[in-house]
């Protein structure tokens, strides 16, 4: 009798145990489909009385005439992490397989709390250097060289001060990648006479590609959602930019700048969910788009 208590009673536990892993499992797949439904619910306003392809593609930005087009802002946040992504990812991948490869392992060993101490860096902070440093250079020393005169604010000083906030993030997950590659694989490698670069680009880079792809693609998808550091910088300037060196004005920018003051404006306030909405498709989008991407090279690995 006193045995078969015992095991009702981890059949209990274990059945306890199970549900709420079960139930918090739930929770977790089923959030971006809440914050899905919830955006889209606070944007029908707004969808109501214009058509998503015309918000989308219209380059008036007039919200007390009731015009409200995204494509500025959209187009900023595209230049923004594409160029921070351009100037992020060659740094990443060098500093992670000479971390792993070439460096001793006590340098490793340094490097790992500054990586942690820069990805612990409040943004604002980022923002404030971005300003006391990298604006200042542009204005005075990158623009004049290159024949042009600006102000600073610009996309490229954006671009910047989004490419150093993001390398610790993408710079963690390769160095995991590239220490988690079976030795065997360089052994191999440089026994068949390869050198030691040869075995790294032909070997370990085709090895971890599905890995350096994911780490890039989740360092897009947080460099397209960046706000504070790169608001203070970009120049936030409701205009369709053209290069590097005029201001942008990104999605995230336009919900900090206004959301706080236009609570009362109800076509205003749908026009920002509708702008939140937007940054969480595209994230979703960079995500999914890295996986397929991912897939196919594990395919032809």
């Amino acid at each position: 009798m006193k045995f078969r208590r015992i095991q009702i009673g981890r059949h209990l536990r274990d059945k306890f145990h199970g549900s709420w892993m079960v139930i918090s499992l739930v929770l977790v797949m089923s959030s971006p489909v809440f914050l899905f439904v919830g955006l889209s619910v606070k944007s029908w306003l707004l969808l109501e009385e214009n058509s998503i392809f015309h918000l989308l593609l219209s380059k008036e930005w007039k919200p007390l005439s009731g015009q409200f087009g995204f494509y500025p802002f959209i187009i900023s946040s595209v230049w923004v992490t594409v160029v921070a992504l351009l100037i992020s990812a060659p740094i990443c991948l060098l500093t992670s397989i000479h971390l792993t490869q070439y460096a001793k392992k006590w340098v490793l060993k340094i490097m790992h709390p500054i990586i942690d101490i820069l990805a612990g860096i409040p943004s604002v902070i980022y923002g404030v250097w971005g300003i006391l440093v990298v604006v200042p250079a542009i204005s005075n020393y990158v623009g004049p060289f290159l024949g042009k005169q600006v102000s600073g604010y610009s996309i490229l000083a954006g671009a910047i001060v989004l490419s150093i906030m993001i390398i610790p993030f993408i710079l963690n997950i390769l160095i995991e990648i590239f220490r988690n590659i079976p030795t065997e694989l360089s052994e191999a490698s440089l026994s068949l006479g390869a050198s030691k670069w040869q075995t790294i680009k032909f070997v370990l880079v085709k090895r971890a590609m599905p890995g350096i792809i994911s780490a890039l693609g989740l360092g897009m998808s947080r460099a397209f959602g960046e706000t504070i550091a790169v608001l203070m910088v970009v120049g936030n300037v409701t205009k369709i930019p053209t290069g590097l060196f005029q201001p942008g004005y990104p999605l995230p920018a336009l919900i900090a700048n206004n959301y706080g003051e236009m609570l009362s404006i109800p076509l205003y306030d749908s026009a920002l969910m509708l702008a939140a909405l937007i940054l969480f498709v595209v994230v979703m989008l960079f995500n999914f788009a890295s996986r397929l991407v991912i897939i196919e090279s594990e395919k032809h690995a």
